[in-house]
């Protein structure tokens, strides 16, 4: 269930991360338009009571995320996803012991929230915007780093792959190569395939189907996939009653080697990992 790593525990700011086991990453929206709880946490209190819901559930990281990433989304300035995301990133860091991830590809969040307490930087665009590479290297923090086409508003627009296996693998390593150059070190770096972007149903099917083959890259693997669209197309549930899909996957998903699980039902996939581990550690 776990990835072979070059190091057990991961510095996250002022905190680590143990890769010797999986972890549950709680999503935290601080955005009118996210595709599944859009506008429940944009005051700082609300958002911090959550977060700290997700920590009591089995929560170890806390993603924030101040930019809708849905297909079609609009573009956000920096300025407004800075005075979204700044002021729940250091909340939390103040109030709760967990590790800050913050979902952001702009330099200026990057820098700002590195400096009020963020531990980790996830980034769907792979450090791609200008300045982007700079400020994580010069935060010291550890990336994800997501495969994505394009962007969130044009990405779903008939996306085609001869092997989307090896689409993503081959771009994963190159940013990762990118990153390498740019002074972070392959250790500070977790790979995303980026589910349920710029692919179809059968390119997320299969990808899911062949994950093991990312394990090459001999990185962390961090899925996320809860209550997206592959779910309500296979099951034909809307986003409220894709509970149980996201648990299904979420257990293949540990079966397949991830270690970090990005999640909106942080309870009941702690108990999928907890029973899982149970078994794997009997006799």
């Amino acid at each position: 269930m776990s990835v072979a790593s070059p190091i057990s525990r991961l510095p996250c700011g002022s905190r680590f991360l143990d890769l010797s086991h999986p972890h549950v990453m709680g999503i935290l929206n601080v955005t009118p338009d996210s595709f599944s709880d859009g506008g429940r946490y944009g005051q700082r209190d609300a958002a911090l009571r959550h977060a700290e819901a997700m920590l009591q559930a089995g929560a170890t990281l806390i993603d924030v995320g101040g930019e809708s990433t849905r297909p079609g989304a609009r573009a956000v300035s920096s300025v407004e996803e800075l005075e979204r995301v700044a002021p729940v990133v250091e909340a939390i860091a103040r109030e709760l012991d967990v590790i800050i991830s913050v979902d952001t590809s702009t330099p200026s969040v990057i820098r700002e929230t590195a400096r009020l307490g963020a531990g980790l930087i996830n980034d769907v665009r792979s450090l791609q915007r200008d300045g982007a590479l700079d400020a994580a290297a010069d935060s010291g923090l550890p990336v994800c780093l997501m495969h994505m086409r394009g962007e969130p508003a044009t990405m779903q627009q008939n996306p085609d792959y001869p092997d989307v296996v090896a689409e993503v693998r081959d771009f994963l390593l190159e940013r990762l190569a990118a990153c390498t150059a740019a002074g972070i070190a392959a250790e500070r770096v977790i790979l995303d395939p980026g589910f349920g972007f710029a692919k179809t149903l059968e390119h997320n099917l299969s990808l899911f189907k062949h994950l093991q083959a990312l394990h090459a890259l001999g990185r962390p693997l961090l899925v996320g996939v809860s209550r997206k669209s592959m779910i309500g197309k296979v099951l034909g549930h809307e986003v409220g009653g894709r509970l149980y899909g996201s648990l299904a996957l979420a257990a293949l998903a540990l079966s397949r080697g991830a270690l970090i699980l990005r999640v909106h039902d942080v309870a009941q996939t702690v108990d999928v990992m907890r029973m899982i581990a149970a078994v794997e550690a009997a006799e």
